[in-house]
């Protein structure tokens, strides 16, 4: 088994604005990964774009070619302004005892709400009974928000996907222009993966099965506190990039998310395991790709612990293998400038007379930067300076990706150690099973298509297929093995016949047990 090479990677369109002072990371693995955009927050952001397309009936295409995604989010701010920047709700039950007095001083205090132009929240009288019953749906929909207890600013905390009527995008501090801290156009990213999947179409009738077979409720009960006319939409949302037409995560992606979407799993219950899934491909697409810059034959591994009381072989083999990872996209970086150095355009240059500024324009054109380079005119410190300024601007974020989406879904852990490894969670290991087992499946097997699929490593058989000799110890990984069929067994996936054979199951898939 080994790596593919990486596709040829698309320009950027000319129609792109120059928001971006350098085009490295981008070049790479698109515009953009975001490390403060969680896995939750890249699906909330891909719903607000779905909806947008599905709309206009264009969703998972690109009519207009690649890389012209062009939507509109929604603002929702009386809802946003009720749930979360809403200090008096509390105070003015307490005070006034008589409902009609507590709706006017609520309504007046209200007037003041951030963001809308002439605030009026009279609607919401004939939508509840009761001021206490306003003051309840309120702190239900509260209690199941995203991040509930966060200390983000109320213009980036998001009410679970019930529905279109929950989604909006986040803004600034004053609630009048989006914001890419938090929506950093993965979610975007992602929208377009899904594009460009061999199986859109089944995805898409897939994703709109589902959604449509949602609970109606809690959509509804939100769609209350919010005007009829409440339909206002952001700006225009354009730039969106993605390098590459096709590539092997793309797929393996839509085949993840249409094995969970087609399966019995109850109502929004399928959303925790979509993004899980999410945070899981997104983080092997980025390694994936650094390895094909660099030009690695063989494939990602992911050589997960199972946590044991103890330290294990298993554990320091984990440990070091995740820092060796961890380290594939600054390498990437290192190689696609040295590539740039050494190509025939810059080789030539060097030749001619006026090096530095035939240098300079090389790289304007190519990553766009150099416009405020003030450094010698010299070729080997203009590249120099790049080379410094794109490690820089990398480890702000896009180098953050691994650690910390692969913290968000339970891949990556400090559990009984100091040191990250790879260390999944009960959580991550239902949903892996939940996408890759359809009928009863002997564990051994189950096993191999993990390490085929992922790249993750469990058991014996598959660490000596990618260990060196010296490194692999078999009853470490045979007991490694065992601890995950214990917990496994735990969850409920799997059962040990009286042949000795185990086999796990997926409950929600109706051939499960056949």
């Amino acid at each position: 088994m080994t790596t593919l090479p990486l596709p040829l990677p698309l320009p950027q369109p000319d129609s792109f604005d120059q928001s971006s002072s350098m085009w490295v990371d981008e070049a790479i693995w698109g515009h953009r990964l975001y490390d403060e955009q969680s896995p939750w927050m890249v699906l909330l952001e891909f719903l607000n774009v779905f909806y947008h397309e599905a709309d206009k009936e264009r969703a998972f295409a690109e009519p207009a070619g690649l890389n012209t995604l062009k939507y509109r989010a929604a603002h929702r701010l009386h809802l946003r302004n009720i749930l979360f920047n809403n200090p008096h709700l509390a105070e003015v039950r307490q005070a006034f005892p008589n409902d009609n007095n507590r709706w006017d001083e609520w309504l007046k205090r209200m007037k003041a709400a951030t963001g809308i132009a002439h605030a009026q929240f009279d609607y919401l009288r004939s939508h509840f009974h009761s001021f206490d019953d306003f003051c309840e749906t309120v702190a239900l929909i509260r209690s199941t928000s995203l991040e509930v207890n966060s200390n983000k600013r109320w213009t980036s905390k998001f009410v679970f996907p019930y529905g279109r009527d929950c989604l909006y995008e986040d803004l600034d501090n004053s609630a009048s222009t989006n914001d890419r801290r938090f929506f950093g156009r993965t979610g975007e990213m992602l929208y377009l993966m899904l594009c460009r999947t061999q199986r859109k179409h089944e995805l898409l009738a897939a994703l709109k099965s589902r959604l449509s077979k949602t609970d109606p409720t809690w959509d509804s009960i939100i769609k209350c506190l919010q005007p009829v006319d409440d339909e206002q939409l952001g700006s225009e949302r354009a730039n969106s990039f993605l390098p590459y037409e096709r590539h092997q995560c793309f797929d393996d992606l839509a085949d993840d998310w249409l094995s969970i979407l087609r399966l019995n799993i109850p109502s929004f219950d399928v959303f925790p395991h979509l993004v899980n899934l999410i945070g899981l491909h997104l983080l092997i697409y980025q390694l994936g790709v650094s390895r094909q810059i660099l030009g690695l034959e063989k494939p990602l591994q992911l050589i997960c612990e199972v946590v044991a009381p103890k330290k294990t072989l298993v554990r320091e083999i984990s440990c070091d293998l995740y820092q060796e990872n961890n380290l594939l996209p600054a390498q990437a970086i290192e190689t696609f400038i040295s590539r740039i150095e050494s190509s025939p355009a810059w080789q030539q240059a060097l030749s001619e007379n006026g090096a530095f500024e035939k240098c300079r324009k090389i790289l304007r054109t190519e990553v766009r930067w150099g416009e405020d380079y003030e450094g010698p005119s010299d070729p080997e410190q203009l590249i120099l300076a790049l080379r410094q300024a794109a490690m820089k601007r990398h480890r702000q974020h896009v180098a953050n990706i691994h650690r910390n989406y692969g913290r968000e879904i339970g891949l990556v852990s400090k559990r009984g150690t100091v040191k990250l490894r790879y260390a999944p969670t009960d959580a991550l290991l239902k949903t892996l099973l939940f996408a890759n087992v359809e009928k009863r499946t002997e564990l051994h097997q189950y096993l191999e298509r993990l390490h085929t699929r992922y790249g993750i490593v469990f058991s014996d058989k598959q660490a000596a297929q990618v260990l060196p000799k010296g490194e692999f110890e078999k009853k470490a990984f045979q007991a490694n093995a065992r601890r995950l069929e214990q917990r496994l067994g735990s969850l409920g996936v799997l059962k040990r016949l009286s042949d000795g054979c185990a086999y796990v199951l997926n409950p929600y898939c109706v051939t499960a047990n056949e």
